[in-house]
């Protein structure tokens, strides 16, 4: 299963950093600058500023942006590099017809083509819009919720995809999962603090708009609206939370799809799935099934008339980004309310990401000749090695684990299965039109193609060269199902990376990246997963107990931490991530002592190796986040902020206590028996 997919992927999480100068000014520059830091500032009081205080006080959140940090630069230099592979693209006039730079080209000139979609208006939506007024019966209303899916121009109600199945990792398997709902979690449809609220009145806004839009009277749009939140919290009272969604277990239904059909009355799963045009399947995989109960008590109760508005509202909210100014406005108007973020973000950028998001592989080709060099490839290879060594050696070392399970867990980590930049095969959108001059056309073909994509998974061996990202992204990722760590070729840049960088510098920063993903393989949720992918216990009773309340106690660490006036972190829903953090950085440092800088104690402008190589995990995660992103980010992200990234894992280390002498009465001090200690 892939959760970056939605649904159990893990990765590093979502911050990067590249200023674009030039290499040969990069080989110049000191990659742990004193002048970022707050000198001022006792690290055993606050590590956080001490590390970063002076970058974060300098680069507030720029207009464009939600936040700011090392991700977002290097994410912003990867989008500008983009920008320039697309541009070329646009502009040849001799690529060969299915080339990859005519396609890629095609792609974004026609979302860079303004005018002709102003001319369109939401011309592009008006047959379908017209086809739900044709509905008269509740079959046509779910064949009609079926032809929305398979066809690519909306998922209402509920989520449905293909992948493997958790206890047979061989077999590709259909699967739904709870959803049907706008608003990020279910949480805002269901509280009454003032967030929530001031959240609710701008989402019956946003409907009101959009519907306004489309030619129809306020009053009506305004109904409309009302409508569409009451089906909506309806669902989201019958959602599980985030925190439950992470349980492995909890959310592994299998049903045969006549038992499915009894438990929802009214649904009937084989023409459904006859319908989504998937075939010999006789059982499918169900995160939730009280939810889909209370859909099909939904589809009884609720007029249809009121499905035929919510169905519009799906239309119009999937399109909106894609149409003409009023849309995009409208849309950018609500995002506001949520994030916080100040002006649009530029169309280039939108529609340079929109070609990394849509047709990735395609672009990823161009991006790679470009951007990419080997022989960084190699040394992360390099670097993966000794992290798997240094992995080894701390599994073994273990005084918590028994022996039994321990010959499990190594079992595990020899199975796991690098990739690093970007895929051997290439994926080349077989099939897929792209017309240079239909921009809305084009964002519909890419859904239905990939779509139809995903169903032909089904019946056919599990495909383990495909990628979860792009190789522009600046990221990472497990995979609980596949036992694999990626690494796409976005990251591999300072500072998560440089080949001129010294070795504390690599360790502390992609180093950790590779130790987090592998400590995915072993968190709270990719530890129910054995060597081959399968969820399937491999633990003792005992060190399963063990594990636990270690695991508990980190949660509890981190449930400690404000963000934002009375907002916590949440450390249930942040555990995997915050686990991945402690066991990578522990993971990485093990690895980093075998180093000759390490053994050395030499010191470099100022810092010992521990101090550099605990820095450089620290300038990760500096940055700068707008309260209403914030705010919203503690309900929906898995990951704990950045400042509390920073130092919740280096607090459980005893060699961060050494290279920065912190003793007892220092704020972040925790004695050594109080120290977290997992992997």
């Amino acid at each position: 299963m892939n959760r970056f997919l939605k649904i159990g992927m893990a990765g590093i999480g979502v911050c990067f950093l590249m200023t674009g100068e030039p290499i040969q000014a990069q080989k110049q520059k000191k990659f742990i600058d004193p002048a970022n830091m707050n000198l001022a500032v006792k690290p055993g009081n606050d590590f956080y500023g001490y590390a970063s205080g002076t970058w974060v006080r300098n680069n507030p959140v720029p207009a464009k942006e939600t936040r700011w940090g090392s991700f977002n630069m290097l994410r912003d230099f990867n989008i500008n590099a983009v920008r320039s592979i697309l541009e070329k693209a646009q502009a040849d006039k001799n690529a060969p017809a299915g080339s990859v730079e005519k396609r890629v080209g095609d792609f974004y000139a026609a979302g860079m083509d303004s005018a002709a979609i102003e001319k369109l208006g939401y011309t592009p939506i008006k047959e379908d819009l017209a086809s739900i007024d044709a509905i008269k019966t509740l079959p046509e209303l779910q064949q009609k919720i079926n032809q929305l899916r398979s066809s690519g121009i909306a998922g209402p109600l509920y989520g449905f995809y293909v992948g493997q199945d958790r206890k047979n990792v061989e077999v590709m398997i259909p699967q739904l999962s709870q959803g049907g709902t706008s608003l990020p979690d279910r949480d805002y449809y269901l509280k009454d603090d003032q967030r929530s609220v001031q959240i609710r009145a701008a989402f019956a806004t946003y409907i009101t708009a959009l519907f306004g839009l489309t030619g129809i009277p306020q009053d009506q749009a305004s109904a409309a609206a009302q409508t569409v939140f009451n089906i909506e919290k309806q669902l989201a009272a019958a959602q599980l939370s985030r925190v439950e969604l992470r349980d492995a277990y909890k959310t592994y239904n299998k049903f045969f799809l006549d038992d499915l059909s009894a438990a929802t009355p009214g649904l009937n799963w084989k023409t459904t799935l006859q319908e989504l045009e998937v075939n010999g399947q006789d059982s499918v995989l169900v995160n939730n099934p009280a939810f889909f109960t209370a859909v099909a008590s939904l589809l009884k109760t609720v007029p249809l008339e009121a499905w035929k508005v919510y169905l519009k509202w799906n239309i119009l909210r999937g399109a909106a980004p894609y149409l003409s100014t009023p849309f995009v406005n409208t849309n950018f108007a609500f995002i506001q309310v949520l994030t916080g973020q100040k002006i649009q973000t530029p169309r280039w950028q939108r529609m340079s990401s929109l070609t990394d998001g849509n047709i990735g592989e395609l672009l990823g080709q161009l991006y790679v000749k470009e951007y990419f060099k080997p022989a960084a490839k190699a040394r992360m290879e390099e670097l993966v090695a000794n992290l798997r060594k240094a992995f080894e050696i701390r599994i073994k070392s273990l005084d918590w684990m028994s022996a039994a399970t321990k010959e499990k867990a190594l079992v595990k980590l020899a199975a796991f299965r690098p990739k690093i930049a970007y895929p051997d095969k290439w994926e080349n959108y077989e099939g897929l039109v792209i017309d240079r001059n239909r921009f809305f056309a084009n964002i519909r073909n890419v859904n239905n193609w990939s779509y139809h994509f995903m169903i032909d998974r089904l019946g056919k061996p599990v495909d383990r060269e495909r990628w979860g990202m792009t190789p522009p992204t600046v990221n990472a990722y497990y995979s609980a199902t596949l036992n694999e760590i990626v690494f796409p070729a976005g990251i591999l840049q300072f500072p998560f990376f440089d080949p001129n960088a010294d070795d504390a510098v690599n360790y502390g920063g992609i180093g950790a990246v590779i130790g987090h993903e592998m400590s995915h393989g072993f968190d709270d949720n990719g530890s129910k997963y054995d060597a081959d992918g399968t969820l399937r216990n491999w633990w003792t009773e005992d060190d399963r107990k063990k594990f636990d309340a270690k695991a508990a106690a980190l949660a509890r660490q981190f449930d400690g931490y404000t963000v934002l006036d009375t907002l916590h972190v949440n450390g249930k829903l942040t555990l995997g991530e915050n686990i991945g953090d402690l066991g990578g950085l522990n993971v990485a440092y093990e690895a980093f002592k075998m180093t000759k800088q390490a053994q050395s104690g030499k010191k470099t402008d100022g810092f010992t190796p521990d101090q550099r190589f605990f820095l450089s995990w620290a300038q990760v995660w500096r940055g700068n986040i707008l309260p209403e992103t914030a705010a919203q980010f503690i309900l929906t992200d898995p990951h704990s902020p950045g400042p509390y990234r920073t130092i919740g894992a280096p607090v459980n280390m005893d060699a961060w206590y050494r290279a920065f002498d912190v003793k007892e009465g220092d704020r972040l001090y925790k004695r050594p028996e109080d120290r977290i200690r997992i992997w």
